[in-house]
């Protein structure tokens, strides 16, 4: 631990994923930094699943590595397997995926924070926010330590009042086997701010050795790994092995005998769960008419003891935990290492955020994170970037970090988080973006390196190899305009059992059949002067896959920037922090409720706010433009 004095930059409470980039990009960005910790061993702890990206996810973990952070970077250093998702889809919603080892990506984590020259770890618990004149001024210890800042950054995870539950029993945790978090709920309620609670759960950890595998389904990663950072030189994966088990209607008669006995069931939790990742209960409950639930094994490190049973998040009783995953095949034997459990804890509804991530009742008080009602790593990583490069910009008084919902998925969460009531924990999905086709995993770079530029997130090395993929997924599209004759193109066709062309035919017009793949003609495209200096072959296979997108899917992709353009001037239309919605009139009650509570910083942003109509933004406008 770094020694450290009583007055910093930025002050970040909590040294989570959130707090670890935010921690790591203020001071990047030349901030002196204290990150305060109750456990400083338990910095960058991954204490749900094993795995890093998903479906949205993985195209977040890209964001997140073209805007300064370091999720993808390790994710890269600590792979145990990767997978593309969904690729019976088309390449604009493919998705990439690791499983990691906990332990080296831990350990990867705390060695970048105590590398890190201006940033120092402070073991302690805030448990009061300071302010001065309208603004936070610094954080007080429970130890009684008071430390100074211009900025903090709140990014507590489920630690605020943290309460798990396994059956009837309830133990005061943050984490299973960590100390909750209290006084800084009380203090944002001291200073105005609501609060909600909500809930989340995690599976049993199984001992491998009481398995037995062959009665599962092996599931192997891709041949071909796709990497989730830029900037990774290599890229090696030992491809361990996942396996796929299916629970039973004896299974779930255990389950279904015993709900009583399930906190959710019994109203002893009051908080929201995730609709999204729903408890082996919640399945069992609500779709009684299928006979069986997927369960995925997946080791938690390399040559692990310990597997994290995904699919079977559950708070009931530990022996009925046990019991119940008995009678699933290849689980006759099974032990645990710890039971599942749920875990309730506080939050604040984030409607109190601009789309910076501060607040609007307090000057340089930013939240991050399950603080704010997300679920997930990824979605809490890419949170707590953005505030860090937002608290950055506030004290270096420069034009704050806003993204959009057409450039990022990052833009979408925190444009859903600010506008719409956040009721339970909220996870990024694909279907949550109408500007999807645009946000692909292969144009990351594209959309968003010069917004990095901008902000100086990069270094000037990182930022032109990053646009030297985006020139030579321009540079194959151009290719792909020449005409080739059919003796060159007729051979590959056969081989895909496409139709022969009968005349010299641009080969762009060939890729746009359905079953016709651009790595099929990558030797017509990557010739000349090609600009793949520096580049692995993930990243020329990455370019590629972009060129062939944008061929592919050119008329969608313009009629959804058409969109873009059209919306935009609502975007652009401000409304005054201090505008009184009570005094317009036409305006539906329902409407000025929302619209008080919510005070959207754009007449966009309003449009998008659940309970304002078409109308009420009509009479909007009509006020705003006078």
């Amino acid at each position: 631990m770094k020694r450290f004095n009583n007055h910093f930059d930025i002050i970040v409470a909590g040294g989570g994923h959130a707090g670890v980039e935010a921690a790591l990009i203020c001071a990047k960005l030349g901030l002196n930094v204290g990150l305060v910790t109750i456990d400083p061993l338990a910095i960058g702890r991954m204490s749900c699943n094993p795995s890093i990206g998903g479906i949205a996810k993985g195209q977040m973990v890209r964001e997140i590595d073209v805007l300064g952070g370091i999720m993808a970077r390790v994710a890269d250093m600590s792979a145990l397997q990767y997978k593309m998702l969904n690729r019976s889809k088309g390449k604009a919603v493919w998705s990439p995926r690791a499983q990691v080892d906990k332990r080296t990506y831990e350990t990867n984590i705390r060695k970048l924070v105590s590398d890190c020259v201006r940033l120092s770890v402070v073991r302690g618990e805030a448990v009061n926010i300071l302010t001065a004149g309208g603004s936070v001024s610094g954080v007080l210890l429970r130890d009684g330590n008071r430390l100074a800042c211009s900025s903090l950054i709140i990014t507590c995870g489920t630690f605020l009042n943290g309460l798990i539950h396994i059956g009837d029993q309830k133990t005061s945790a943050g984490r299973m086997g960590e100390s909750p978090s209290g006084g800084i709920t009380e203090s944002l309620i001291e200073l105005g701010f609501s609060v909600g609670r909500l809930k989340t759960g995690t599976p049993p950890r199984l001992k491998a050795s009481s398995i037995n595998y062959s009665a599962c389904t092996r599931s192997e990663g891709d041949r071909i790994p796709t990497q989730f950072s830029h900037f990774t030189s290599s890229i090696y994966s030992p491809n361990v092995p996942c396996y796929i088990a299916l629970s039973n209607p004896a299974c779930h008669n255990i389950i279904k005998d015993n709900i009583s006995t399930s906190p959710m069931f019994s109203g002893d939790i009051g908080g929201t769960g995730p609709r999204y990742c729903p408890s082996i209960e919640d399945k069992v409950f609500r779709f009684s008419h299928k006979d069986g639930h997927f369960l995925y094994l997946e080791p938690e490190w390399k040559d692990s003891d310990q597997v994290y049973l995904n699919g079977f998040s559950t708070s009931l009783p530990e022996q009925i935990q046990l019991s119940s995953l008995r009678q699933v095949p290849g689980f006759e034997r099974v032990e645990f290492l710890r039971p599942g459990y749920a875990i309730e804890y506080d939050f604040f509804p984030p409607s109190q955020l601009k789309s910076t991530l501060e607040t609007k009742a307090l000057s340089g008080l930013f939240l991050a994170g399950q603080i704010n009602g997300t679920s997930g790593y990824e979605e809490a990583a890419g949170q707590g970037l953005v505030a860090g490069i937002n608290a950055a910009m506030t004290t270096f008084k420069k034009e704050p970090l806003s993204l959009s919902r057409d450039t990022s998925y990052l833009g979408v969460m925190i444009d859903d988080l600010i506008t719409k009531d956040t009721m339970e924990p909220y996870r990024m999905f694909t279907s949550r973006a109408e500007y999807r086709l645009l946000l692909r995993y292969s144009n990351t770079d594209r959309r968003l390196v010069d917004v990095s530029q901008k902000h100086g997130l990069l270094s000037k090395k990182e930022i032109t190899f990053l646009k030297t993929k985006v020139l030579l997924a321009d540079e194959i599209v151009r290719e792909a305009s020449a005409s080739f004759s059919p003796e060159l193109v007729n051979p590959i066709l056969s081989k895909t059992n496409s139709g022969a062309i009968k005349q010299k035919r641009p080969l762009r017009e060939v890729l746009k059949r359905p079953s016709v793949s651009i790595e099929e003609f990558k030797s017509f495209v990557l010739k000349g002067g090609a600009p793949t200096k520096g580049l692995n072959s993930s990243l020329v296979g990455e370019a590629l896959a972009e060129a062939e997108t944008l061929i592919k899917y050119e008329g969608y992709i313009k009629r959804q920037t058409d969109q873009i353009k059209k919306v935009k001037s609502l975007n652009m239309k401000r409304i005054p922090s201090s505008f009184r919605y009570e005094e317009v009139v036409g305006l539906s009650s329902e409407a000025k409720h929302k619209l008080i509570n919510i005070k959207p910083e754009t007449l966009g942003q309003a449009t998008r706010i659940s309970g304002v109509t078409p109308s009420d933004i009509s009479v909007l406008s009509v006020f705003l433009f006078k």
